[in-house]
């Protein structure tokens, strides 16, 4: 998993509550365990016709939001279903943080164990940084995970909470394999006395 590193990018605005994660990406999608090559069915649903032509007026179809690497979204974002293909369509289409004012819990989770960091802001945050985000390619969002600044196009800026130990995966890319590699000579040291003192197992 990349290292989340602190970055200015365009956001785009999706003022929708409750998007669940057979919007984010339906259940036909879900066939693959490859993490990559879902970004194209993101959203699918609302971003294509059922010829499987784009929506012109779906927000990520339209330029420069359709290279949005954050998403500015409603309450309970990711509620549904459990699928870590969720957060794996947001990657691998580009988007690298969502900003909502509430997240399902295990969406919330399976963000941080793919490099992709929510953001919980108050009602009126969220609503300002969507409007200020519809302006397009001039307004850029900074997001700060070191500082826990979420900084607005006008300089605003609004702090945001974050359990540290996830913070720290984030930081260093550290995913559930990661960690485990990171105790492997503790692992070895135990898998070698146990071959000693209980050699039939």
């Amino acid at each position: 998993m990349n290292k989340f590193e602190s970055f200015a990018g365009l956001a785009a605005p999706v003022p929708l509550m409750n998007i669940d994660t057979d919007m984010i990406i339906p259940k036909q999608f879900l066939k693959t365990i490859k993490r990559t090559g879902l970004g194209s069915s993101l959203f699918y649903e609302m971003r294509y016709d059922l010829d499987g032509k784009e929506k012109p007026d779906f927000i990520l179809n339209r330029p420069p939001w359709n290279d949005a690497e954050i998403l500015i979204t409603g309450e309970n974002f990711g509620c549904g279903s459990s699928r870590e293909h969720a957060p794996w369509a947001l990657m691998d289409f580009g988007i690298r943080c969502v900003i909502a004012t509430s997240f399902a819990d295990i969406f919330y989770s399976n963000c941080f164990k793919n490099g992709i960091l929510p953001i919980s802001l108050p009602e009126d945050a969220v609503e300002s940084l969507m409007a200020l985000s519809g302006v397009g390619d001039n307004a850029r969002i900074t997001v700060d995970l070191e500082n826990q600044q979420v900084i607005a196009p006008d300089g605003t800026s609004h702090s945001f909470e974050i359990d540290p130990f996830k913070k720290k995966c984030l930081l260093e890319g550290l995913d559930d394999i990661a960690l485990t590699l990171e105790k492997a000579s503790a692992i070895d040291v135990f898998e070698n006395d146990r071959k000693l003192t209980r050699p039939w197992l």
